[in-house]
């Protein structure tokens, strides 16, 4: 891709001098989301309790057609948004009756799922099975293997892990592991979810989607989402009176719930983010920019860095600390492990480069508001700082 998109991105990447590297945390926002924020104000001048309606019958059932069709999901009613990941991890828990529940995960989960786990853990109330991430080329048949001996209320792992960027690629051989039926399946899509082409025709059904825009989607906060197969979880314990609008189906106790995936609905939320959801991707559609081809851009611009700090022989950053190695499926941000990483990113930082660590490992992340004079300017900048 040579097309530059910087100029689509004005507004946030002319407030400041900053040269953000950091588009696996939170990306610039483009121009687009500026007009759609404005929008969710003015309809809810205009319409003030009406607006719901509104949300309803067009916000909602396009940021829904967004989600499937770049997901190949069969139908856009799976889907239920909400604000935040830990929302929704509470409320899929909710539906597992048996305490405490037992849970098949990874040592590689980001903090909404790992540190809610560990306090259950604690508590008493969760069992936990860790799947080391690592060694990465068997982490597939080893995570397979865990999930085929069964035994399991919940299994739960990324598609992206965040602390490396390893990706799993076949994510259907995983879902097809697990043993038994009711078993809840659910991936953790956020660090790949419009970073990544993902196809998910063959597991919807089956198994829970998890991602939303604050990241590779570039809306912001506010706008997660979840797929939920039929037949699973059908009445979540945790529930808020948004899941019983136009309900199908009760229970003997006449507490309703949808029949799709608006069962997982909590309460009253601010509908803002999926303004700001559909204005990008309908920006996105214009200019052809599928999730493929955003992934080979920042490939090509990975592969630029790499190639430059090769040249430059800066220890924090050489070949042997990358993870995972050159050549292997990543996602669309570099990791390096260090044990001075926080050193690294503070004097980074001091070079007005926006890019972030995580325990013994420094993330530097690109986008399609990058074009080569960024990677060129990021190489300067690290020479400066960490020479």
């Amino acid at each position: 891709m040579t097309t530059s998109w910087k100029h689509h991105f004005s507004r946030f990447l002319g407030a400041g001098q900053w040269l953000h590297a950091a588009a696996h945390s939170h990306h610039p926002w483009p121009d687009v989301s500026f007009e759609a924020q404005q929008q969710a104000w003015l309809d809810a001048a205009e319409l003030i309790d009406g607006k719901w309606d509104l949300v309803y019958s067009e916000v909602l059932p396009q940021a829904q057609a967004h989600v499937a069709r770049r997901l190949n999901l069969p139908s856009a009613q799976t889907l239920c948004f909400a604000g935040n990941t830990h929302e929704f991890l509470l409320r899929l828990l909710s539906c597992i009756e048996r305490q405490p529940v037992r849970v098949l995960s990874t040592d590689g989960e980001f903090h909404s799922f790992s540190r809610q786990l560990r306090r259950l853990e604690q508590a008493g109330l969760a069992q936990m099975e860790r799947v080391a991430t690592e060694p990465f080329d068997s982490f597939g048949e080893r995570f397979a293997a865990a999930a085929a001996r069964g035994g399991h209320d919940l299994v739960y792992f990324s598609q992206c892990f965040f602390n490396s960027g390893f990706l799993v690629q076949d994510l259907a051989a995983l879902v097809r592991e697990v043993r038994d039926a009711q078993t809840l399946v659910v991936i953790d899509g956020y660090h790949a979810f419009m970073a990544l082409p993902t196809d998910l025709s063959d597991i919807a059904g089956r198994a829970f989607y998890l991602a939303g825009g604050y990241k590779y989607a570039m809306s912001g906060e506010g706008c997660v989402f979840l797929h939920c197969p039929p037949g699973y979880a059908e009445r979540p314990v945790n529930t808020g009176w948004f899941a019983g609008f136009g309900a199908l189906s009760s229970g003997a106790d006449e507490i309703p719930y949808a029949c799709d995936g608006q069962r997982f609905m909590g309460a009253t939320y601010d509908p803002t983010g999926l303004y700001r959801f559909n204005a990008v991707m309908n920006w996105l559609d214009a200019h052809k920019l599928t999730p493929a081809l955003i992934h080979a851009h920042v490939e090509a611009l990975q592969e630029r860095f790499l190639d430059g700090i090769a040249r430059l022989g800066l220890d924090a950053l050489k070949a042997e600390r990358l993870m995972p190695q050159r050549g292997l499926p990543r996602g669309n941000f570099l990791c390096f492990r260090s044990p001075q990483a926080a050193d690294c990113h503070a004097r980074l930082q001091a070079r007005n480069v926006m890019a972030d660590y995580r325990e013994d490992r420094l993330r530097l992340g690109f986008g399609i508001y990058h074009d080569a004079s960024d990677i060129d300017e990021l190489l300067h900048r690290c020479i400066a700082a960490l020479a």
